[in-house]
């Protein structure tokens, strides 16, 4: 817990809340069940006392189509099973879509990668793609309940492809193509697809990188897969399996499904053992993005929406639901940081996006650069810069005011791959403070536990719960009939509510503050030390690339302090000599607290971390613990895999000095 609250980084405008998307919401109710709602603060509220009714509204509000009306809102608010919208119908893909016929020649999705040129896609080529696709799979014999993979990167194709298979009422996952072939074959394994689509390569920057061989051997190993459908994206001449798929037209039409009925399957980071595989249904996840676009980032038909993502990650699903508000999307495919780190903020500029999300590593590596995208280009259209993927720290905060625009309302929010969204973040008429995230979303009862199952109180750390159901809680790990593994991950430390495993703090006026993951923990003798407060301090020094920090707790019996481990890897021609030490040592007394100090600080060439962008902490501190590289973590779920043979060689060679 941070002993004193960061400065007020934003305030919104006096006319934010009778401007906002949230106070149409709030008018629909008002004239629908005569409740007065007039802040953030009783929207969130009702949606807390009352849920079933709030997600009912909700739905009716944005005119999902209920192909088979439901017979209840939420029928069973038990954890797990609860029971959402039974006996309903709908389709994700019908709703994704349904903004489409008023919005007809208007822009859909932008385009922009680095391995072709820039492209558009209106709503109604859109709607047309999406139906020569459904075509496509049904001859290739996909019906409801089959699986349909992408091995395939951010781009339309992508998009069209999912948005075909959920319309068959078909069950999707992808993979991004930086991902190593286990990485591939761990997941899909799990779930027995039928098609594969891929593409054969694509260019990082300036560097092609060639997945013929990936593809062939992710085949091999998927005897399930009937059909491989290539799409020349590396090589504009190469086999083209895409054209073909799309070559029929047909009116769109759209499977009715079950509220619950498996719309994508997405997997755990699997960095130690083999990802779990989370379905999500359609009716969470429409109902779910739908909020969260429409209601906390103020999205209305038009506005433009980028979030830098691969489709390997959750934010790839969230980010493609912008479609649900009936804005535009744009999808970026490439190195973020090439030709530099301007090039997500020229994105931004060029395509006048009004909702830009980046992830809080991605902000801090650019405020270490001292780069001022504000001065450079025009990014007056942003009005909200979204970070996720770890805790943005408070100099993330201030820097945006200062380089990137004072009229940014930056928003840190946290969720994840397990409800496929977020579930503290901000909104429109919320004020920012440095380090903090504003507010629990609407729907999402979070609260702050202690080991005893209690509730903490304001200004207290306690573990982050879900205390009431939300319909984007998974519908089920695939294969697990009998529904243990579901409760064992997620409701075995405190029965009845969902654990999610991070530490977090909420205060008086319901912002709250996220220090790092439980099982991460640094405990120094009784007093816990967050992570992301070391990375902030010795990231930005100007010597040190990345860090991890872990802690070994004492097994003496005498519950001493333990032994805390900080390794780094310094820039191109630094040496961690004794004065480099020296001066880590004393920002991290002066900057944090005694305890911060490590007993270790050790240099490797550079520090695992998943394709995501996270830090190894759990999987190192188990190697230091005794557990092989190869059990503590895939490599293939790693961005750079051969920085977790460094550590392990760090780690021997501590052992053969005498180090535990």
């Amino acid at each position: 817990m941070s002993e004193q609250r960061g400065a007020v980084t934003w305030v919104p405008a006096d006319d934010a809340w009778d401007s906002s998307v949230m106070a149409e919401f709030a008018e629909h109710v008002e004239a629908d069940d005569g409740l007065r709602l007039r802040s953030y603060d009783d929207v969130l509220d009702w949606s807390l006392r009352q849920p079933g009714e709030f997600w009912n509204e909700l739905a009716q509000w944005q005119c999902i189509n209920w192909i088979d009306k439901p017979t209840a809102s939420l029928e069973s608010a038990s954890m797990p099973g609860a029971t959402w919208f039974p006996g309903g119908t709908l389709n994700y893909a019908e709703r994704a879509l349904a903004h489409g016929a008023a919005l007809g020649d208007q822009i859909a999705i932008i385009g922009r990668s680095q391995s072709r040129e820039r492209d558009e896609v209106t709503w109604t080529e859109l709607i047309d793609r999406v139906g020569r696709c459904r075509v496509g799979l049904r001859r290739l014999g996909i019906r409801r309940g089959d699986r349909v993979v992408a091995f395939a990167p951010n781009i339309s194709e992508t998009l069209v492809a999912f948005l075909a298979t959920a319309s068959l009422g078909a069950t999707w996952s992808s993979c991004a193509p930086e991902f190593g072939v286990r990485a591939v074959t761990d997941r899909w394994a799990q779930i027995e697809p039928t098609v594969l689509i891929a593409v054969d390569g694509y260019m990082y920057g300036d560097r092609a990188i060639d997945r013929s061989d990936h593809v062939e051997e992710i085949v091999a190993a998927l005897p399930t897969l009937e059909h491989v459908v290539r799409i020349p994206y590396l090589d504009a001449s190469g086999t083209d399996g895409w054209t073909p798929l799309l070559a029929e037209h047909a009116p769109l039409e759209f499977e009715p499904v079950p509220f619950d009925h498996a719309l994508y399957v997405l997997f755990s980071s699997g960095t130690t053992g083999l990802p779990k595989p989370i379905v999500h249904g359609h009716g969470g996840i429409t109902l779910e993005h739908v909020k969260a676009w429409s209601l906390h980032y103020d999205l209305r038909p038009g506005d433009r929406v980028m979030w830098f993502t691969t489709t390997g990650w959750m934010m790839w699903n969230f980010l493609v639901s912008g479609l649900l508000t009936g804005s535009t999307i744009v999808l970026f495919d490439g190195d973020p940081a090439a030709p530099d780190l301007l090039e997500l903020w020229r994105v931004a500029a060029d395509e006048k996006v009004d909702v830009c999300g980046v992830s809080a590593p991605f902000v801090m590596a650019c405020r270490k650069e001292r780069i001022c995208p504000g001065d450079e280009l025009d990014l007056s259209r942003v009005r909200h810069l979204g970070s996720t993927g770890a805790p943005l720290p408070v100099e993330g905060f201030e820097w945006v005011p200062e380089a990137v625009g004072a009229h940014i309302q930056v928003g840190s929010m946290s969720g994840g791959t397990d409800v496929c969204t977020a579930f503290v973040g901000t909104a429109p008429m919320l004020p920012i403070r440095a380090g903090e995230i504003g507010a629990r979303m609407l729907g999402c009862d979070v609260q702050a536990f202690r080991p005893d199952g209690s509730p903490c109180a304001p200004g207290e750390t306690g573990e982050l719960v879900i205390a009431a159901p939300m319909p984007s809680m998974p519908v089920g790990l695939w294969g697990d009939v009998s529904g243990e593994r579901y409760r064992g991950t997620y409701f075995e430390t405190f029965p009845g509510v969902w654990h999610h495993g991070d530490w977090i703090t909420f205060f008086d006026d319901g912002a709250c503050e996220i220090t790092g993951r439980s099982d991460a923990t640094l405990n120094r003798g009784g007093v816990r030390l967050g992570t992301s407060d070391f990375y902030v301090v010795v990231d930005s020094m100007p010597e040190i690339v990345d860090s991890v920090v872990v802690h070994l707790e004492d097994t003496s019996g005498e519950a001493g302090p333990g032994e805390l481990i900080l390794l780094v890897a310094c820039a191109e021609g630094v040496a961690l000599d004794a004065e480099l030490v020296g001066r880590i040592k004393v920002a991290l007394r002066t900057e944090l607290s005694p305890r911060h100090v490590p007993d270790v600080i050790d240099g490797v060439p550079m520090i695992p971390r998943t394709l995501s962008g996270k830090k190894l902490e759990v999987p190192i501190k188990r190697m230091l613990l005794g557990l092989p590289a190869e059990q503590a973590a895939s490599k293939d779920s790693l961005a750079n895999p051969v920085a977790l043979d460094h550590v392990a060689a760090w780690i021997q060679a501590r052992r053969a000095g005498g180090g535990r």
